[in-house]
């Protein structure tokens, strides 16, 4: 049985976590902390009501970048094709989650604990108010910084300008700091620990180390290195005296695809913090439409990266462009297997697929690429294991990916250090090991130049592990690479009309038709004695079920324009327009109006 005490958070005391705008404030009052904040009890209860981890969503956030498309509505993707301003772009700018946290920062002293549990539940809140400025950081930027709850009459706190980004990265990493110093180690399965801490403040060291690298807008360069070092030395800390080791059983097939459809993560040695789930208690809230033409289209950018078996680059071969979809799953990193369905995966868990269970045939339709996701998609049909799902929210093999990364921009990375991150990541994939000497690739180097082709390399093993985690958006952001989600999405390639095997035994399931002829009633079978599944095909605009780029053979098209990438504008959001009517004080930034 799992600790049911941490998957029932959101239940006990949703009264504190309203997300009010920071304007709205509330008296301290109305939720009776005069009588609250008085025992241990009451400290952890209002502590849990501050978990906001990612649940199944985390499967479908790499929308809209450059590992995948969507049919569905992404910010990002509707500011690239319209004029954005401060009065189209207003999500984000919510500040109930700070108050909460000031509110319980203001109040917790008045239990009566001893020291220790006194600075751990500080640490535990201080710890929440770092990740809330942080992420208002990667947002915004330049931000207002409250470490207190403000009074409806404090008209200098509501009038407050923004704060310049460089104090308040300051103030989050000190309250990080003191958490790493203070949050207990020994905690329940899915309550936060020292070792949560310690992740998520090298993961902001990262972040915050090569954003002020490569945004040059910014004018931080010269302090980048600290958070790079900070990043390094976090991660050496968990990597040397944690009790972590990527999961490895030898099954090379099947380990890496386990973690994401795994119904008890506890005690797994690569989970770190998972979100829990419990059948009729707290159901996972996992849903089919992770697979399938719904919302998540991987792109063949992302299938491409993915290395040969051999540790030689898929991109390097002759004529990779038009290899069909059996051809480029020949022989490639066993991950690949373990994310996308491919030739002759069988589909057992069919609920809404009207071509039902067996061995799947891509399933071909417009605004869709062709390929689909099976990370995190759970190929059975118990729906109490389905509701029983647990995420792993931290993994180990993030860790290993931060020291890597950390190290090879502070140029200090050595032959050992691959040895000890990145090629244990590619040990449990039966791949081959990642090298000093590892040549360029032009792949990559046409995706981020100005970088050697060892860190080039380090973020393809980066975009391969955490492939569909939600990772790929930040990454983007962080390296100024933005421009790379102008690319249309491509999907399978086909060379011309007629029939096509898509299982990979060599027999036909497919039969694409000119966009002028009709599909039959009477429709033809394989020699299987399956009946064949016909697409009228075309070039976008005609009434046909499958674009292709050339019309009659190419890549399907999935969608037709991506829209523009308008740096650095983009990489940061504009404080909504009815904020600053309220405050004149918040001016806009780069570019916003």
């Amino acid at each position: 049985m799992k600790n049911l005490k941490y998957i029932l958070l959101a239940a006990i005391f949703a009264v504190f976590s309203c997300e009010d705008d920071f304007l709205e404030v509330v008296p301290e009052t109305s939720i009776g902390t005069e009588n609250f904040f008085n025992t241990e009890e009451d400290l952890n209860i209002y502590i849990n009501s501050l978990y906001n981890f990612p649940g199944t969503g985390i499967y479908y956030n790499d929308r809209a970048t450059d590992n995948a498309g969507t049919t569905g509505n992404t910010e990002l993707k509707t500011m690239m094709v319209s004029t954005p301003s401060s009065t189209t772009v207003t999500g984000g700018w919510g500040w109930g989650t700070l108050r909460s946290v000031n509110l319980f920062l203001e109040n917790f002293e008045k239990a009566d604990l001893d020291q220790e549990k006194m600075d751990h539940f500080e640490g535990l809140a201080r710890f929440f108010r770092a990740n809330f400025y942080y992420g208002m950081v990667k947002r915004y930027s330049d931000v207002p910084y409250y470490d207190f709850v403000i009074n409806t009459d404090d008209t200098e706190a509501l009038m407050k300008a923004r704060d310049p980004r460089e104090f308040v990265v300051e103030k989050v990493f000190e309250d990080y700091q003191f958490a790493i110093d203070h949050v207990f180690v020994d905690q329940p399965d899915g309550a936060i620990n020292n070792w949560v801490v310690k992740v998520y403040m090298a993961r902001a060291a990262l972040h915050e180390g090569t954003f002020r690298k490569y945004h040059t807008e910014l004018g931080l360069q010269g302090t980048a290195n600290e958070f790079l070092q900070m990043a390094e030395q976090i991660t050496n800390d968990i990597i040397n005296n944690g009790p972590f080791a990527i999961y490895n059983t030898g099954n090379v097939a099947s380990d890496y695809g386990s973690l994401f459809t795994n119904a008890n993560l506890n005690g797994n040695s690569e989970v770190i913090f998972a979100v829990y789930s419990e059948d009729q208690v707290r159901n996972s809230g996992w849903g089919e439409t992770l697979f399938g033409n719904y919302e998540v289209s991987p792109a063949k950018d992302l299938v491409q990266a993915y290395l040969k078996a051999d540790g030689t680059s898929y991109t390097d071969q002759a004529g990779y462009e038009s290899f069909d979809f059996v051809t480029e799953f020949e022989d490639r990193d066993p991950r690949m297997y373990q994310t996308f369905a491919f030739p002759g995966w069988e589909n057992n868990n069919t609920r809404t697929y009207s071509q039902g269970g067996g061995i799947y045939v891509q399933q071909l339709a417009k605004n869709f690429t062709g390929y689909h996701q099976i990370k995190g998609f759970v190929n059975l049909t118990d729906q109490s294991y389905i509701n029983s799902l647990d995420i792993p929210v931290l993994r180990f093999a993030e860790v290993l990916l931060i020291n890597a990364e950390a190290k090879a921009e502070l140029g200090n990375i050595t032959q050992a250090d691959l040895d000890r991150t990145i090629n244990q990541l590619r040990d449990r994939a039966g791949m081959p090991h990642m090298t000093m000497g590892v040549g360029t690739d032009a792949y990559q180097s046409a995706k981020y130049a100005g970088i050697s082709p060892l860190l080039a390399e380090i973020r393809r093993e980066r975009r391969v592990e955490l492939a569909l985690e939600g990772y790929r958006h930040d990454d983007l952001m962080r390296w100024e690479a933005g421009k790379l989600i102008e690319a249309e999405p491509k999907g399978l390639y086909f060379r011309g009309l007629g029939k096509h095997d898509l299982t990979g035994d060599g027999i036909e399931d497919i039969v694409l038709l000119p966009a002028d002829q009709s599909i039959p009633e009477d429709k033809e079978e394989n020699s299987l004695g399956v009946q064949l599944v016909y697409y009228r095909a075309g070039s976008v605009g005609e009434n046909v079920g499958v674009f292709l780029s050339e019309g009659t053979s190419g890549y399907v098209v999935a969608t037709v324009e991506r829209g523009t990438f308008d740096d650095p504008k983009f990489y940061y959001r504009p404080v909504p327009a009815n904020q600053v009517r309220l405050n004149p004080n918040l001016t806009q930034i780069f570019g916003w109006d």
